[in-house]
């Protein structure tokens, strides 16, 4: 297949945030290298952590100037050396540097074959938000019939896959979101949905759960909330998966483990339960594979905007004026 020699990309420039990302119409269309494909990028996935590399506060993010971007899907035009796995012409999604642009590159392993009816568009998600939502439910969270789970950010991409899975899963579900974001969240079945800006969130959770908190949080808010979410979940059984800090960091001390807060913290990264357990990942995959298959896990929808309007995107996903799952069409 032809494909030619520069294309349109999103550069970010400098590390000062969004506001020094670019449209430029002459980048280099990247080789794809030895394990890789090159795609023809009909979707491209935004995410929070695009916000915390354009900020330089992602860990070993990449260095300006590059090409911002790392969720693609689209069709495969061009395969590496000694590449096995899809061939030109199968619709994939994937991550992969550089996914703001009309090419871009994945590893061939990481490729995942759009579903069988469904649009690129509709895929997105499938290698990011699900499979955080997933892993940080099930064999990290421990997610069982009958426990309560309390989801921060429930009306972003990760955070609606996350109620909709523990729902299936047997859970009850307190979601937070701002208000004009709470019926979004309440149509996908959580049964509680609380202010995100509320003075006392523990406090609130313990009340909905006769003071017992809950049996596990999903953390992706950080800042002031994630000492509100060690509050609010059950002491010694209680679990609380952090998986993001869109506001900001937060400490936690050995005494407060000890005498404040007697519960289960773990961290997740994506990236690294790929690299560090692929066997566990492996799993999740499986597990959301049939997920799909029956009907459980349905094709998103995302609201699309053109790859020229990245910045302003990217600039309300940080500022919380976005719902769900957000696309960049090349």
């Amino acid at each position: 297949m032809t494909y030619p020699a520069t294309m349109r990309a999103l550069r970010q420039d400098s590390l000062a945030g969004p506001q020094d990302m670019r449209l430029i119409t002459d980048a280099p269309v990247p080789a794809p290298g030895r394990g890789e494909v090159l795609v023809r990028v009909l979707a491209a996935g935004v995410n929070f952590a695009d916000v915390s590399k354009a900020r330089g506060t992602f860990r070993d993010g990449p260095r300006p100037p590059y090409v911002a971007g790392f969720e693609a899907a689209g069709e495969v035009v061009a395969v590496g050396e000694a590449t096995t796995g899809p061939r030109p012409g199968t619709c994939v999604v994937g991550v992969g540097d550089g996914a703001f642009a009309e090419y871009a590159v994945l590893p061939a392993a990481a490729a995942m074959p759009v579903p069988p009816g469904w649009t690129a568009v509709q895929a997105l998600g499938l290698v990011v938000n699900l499979p955080t939502a997933l892993a940080a439910l099930k064999p990290l969270g421990r997610v069982a019939a009958g426990e309560t789970v309390l989801v921060h950010a429930a009306a972003g991409a990760t955070g609606q896959a996350a109620v909709t899975l523990a729902k299936h899963y047997g859970a009850a579900v307190i979601g937070t979101a701002a208000p004009a974001k709470h019926e979004t969240v309440r149509a996908l079945g959580a049964d509680h949905v609380l202010d995100s800006h509320a003075g006392d969130l523990a406090a609130e959770v313990r009340r909905l759960t006769d003071r017992a908190g809950v049996d596990l949080v999903l953390e992706s808010a950080g800042g002031g909330t994630f000492a509100a979410s060690l509050a609010a979940v059950k002491p010694v059984t209680g679990r609380v998966v952090v998986y993001g800090l869109a506001g900001g960091e937060a400490s936690l001390t050995n005494w407060e483990l000890v005498y404040r807060y007697p519960v289960h913290v773990i961290g997740l990264n994506i990236g690294t339960l790929i690299r560090a357990a692929p066997g566990v990942f492996g799993e999740v995959l499986g597990e959301l594979a049939a997920l799909v298959a029956a009907g459980v896990v349905a094709p998103a929808e995302p609201v699309t905007h053109d790859l020229a309007d990245g910045p302003k995107v990217l600039a309300d996903l940080a500022g919380r004026g976005t719902v769900g799952k957000l696309a960049l069409l090349p």
